[in-house]
């Protein structure tokens, strides 16, 4: 049987890729963006005694009501915006299911949804698979910012959806309230929706304060909002995250979501409900937390060849190798992974066109011992 592929573009994802190559080679993963140390003890053992206690089965479709309700508290604790956890809120398997089924619920084909380069894999063919079309817009090196006067003009009557990323990933870029205004004028008197991918919420530096599209009322009005336990609480593995939106934009999600995975899974949902309502001082320590952590590994690295960018948040190091090769950035990783004994992430496959650039990704949400183990590695090349 002949396949017509409707994703020709799509491959193994390059986390899976350099993940492979690191087991491969005894690599230090530095690579794919999961933490190597655990979960807080008292989620653990709050998941381990749900399933004991016999939550093994359907959770509700759109999540717990206790985990949505709890939701809805951090919300308006957080950002001030005050929704309803009937409403409003859905709990996801992932915020990589949060982030299709927002997609699929509003566009169609034929739309357009404009995204930033570099923009996570998993943007595009969530968009293509509805016939549309991603419209690409470079950030603007070595910041990463936003040029809204380049978005002004990629907007057209086929503009759907634009699709932000704060804390930005790969870049650790943030976007500030200047920024969130710019984008509200755009899409102000239209019918264009908005995605907000705040995966890294909680991870913002230097005692800046994470701009949610949730603290702009006109934008979180016709925003879909998605978040992600995984990598708030260190569980990436339990595939857990939630979208906000307003009524009737939720009730598209949840057409999509109840069709999709339908429901995801119970003991996770009964832990996280009851771990935020006893320790909702959590994601108040992770900036602090994931602070030390970058400012370790920089320290670690920094007698190294590579040059290494500002990061504001998120927890991702971009770093300039151009004084140890003249490798494409895809070519170096692979060097780097089989002799150098770290495992990467290339930028290339964060762009519609290869940038040209000599930057990779590396993660520090790791132990001392891997940080200062793929640092010895690093400072010797």
């Amino acid at each position: 049987m002949q396949i017509d592929t409707k994703l020709p573009k799509v491959g193994t994802t390059i986390f899976s890729v350099m993940s492979q190559l690191a087991l491969e080679h005894k690599a230090v993963n530095l690579g794919q963006g999961f933490p190597d140390f655990e979960p807080p003890q008292p989620l653990r053992d709050a998941i381990a005694r749900a399933m004991a206690e016999g939550r093994n089965q359907y959770a509700p479709g759109i999540g717990l009501p206790t985990l949505r309700e709890q939701i809805a508290i951090k919300t308006e604790r957080m950002y001030g915006r005050r929704i309803s956890a009937d409403t409003d809120v859905t709990v996801t398997s992932g915020a990589t299911e949060a982030l299709f089924a927002a997609i699929a619920a509003v566009v169609r084909a034929g739309d357009e949804v404009i995204v930033f380069d570099p923009a996570y894999d998993s943007y595009e063919p969530a968009i293509e698979l509805q016939g549309a079309r991603a419209v690409h817009i470079p950030l603007v090196a070595p910041t990463f910012a936003v040029d809204w006067q380049r978005v002004r003009d990629a907007v057209t009557p086929k503009t759907r959806m634009i699709l932000i990323n704060s804390p930005h990933n790969p870049t650790g870029a943030v976007l500030s309230a200047a920024d969130l205004e710019e984008l509200a004028t755009i899409v102000r008197d239209t019918e264009i929706v908005v995605l907000s991918d705040e995966v890294y919420e909680h991870i913002v530096y230097d005692g800046a304060q994470h701009e949610s599209v949730l603290r702009h009322p006109e934008l979180a009005d016709r925003s879909f909002v998605v978040s992600s336990f995984g990598k708030t609480y260190h569980c990436t593995g339990w595939k857990l995250g939630y979208a906000v939106a307003p009524r009737a934009l939720s009730a598209e999600f949840r057409k999509v979501h109840q069709y999709l995975t339908f429901c995801t899974f119970h003991p996770a949902q009964v832990a996280f409900a009851e771990f935020m309502a006893s320790a909702p001082g959590h994601y108040l320590e992770l900036p602090a937390f994931y602070q030390a952590k970058r400012d370790r590994f920089r320290e670690l690295i920094r007698p190294s060849r590579f040059r290494l960018l500002d990061v504001p948040g998120g927890y991702f190091q971009l770093v300039d190798y151009s004084a140890i090769s003249n490798k494409d950035d895809v070519a170096f990783c692979e060097w780097l992974v089989k002799e150098g004994g770290v495992a990467a992430i290339p930028l290339t496959p964060f762009h519609e066109t290869a940038p040209g650039t000599h930057l990779l990704r590396l993660c520090f949400a790791k132990s001392d011992a891997t940080m200062e183990a793929a640092a010895e590695r690093l400072c010797k090349l």
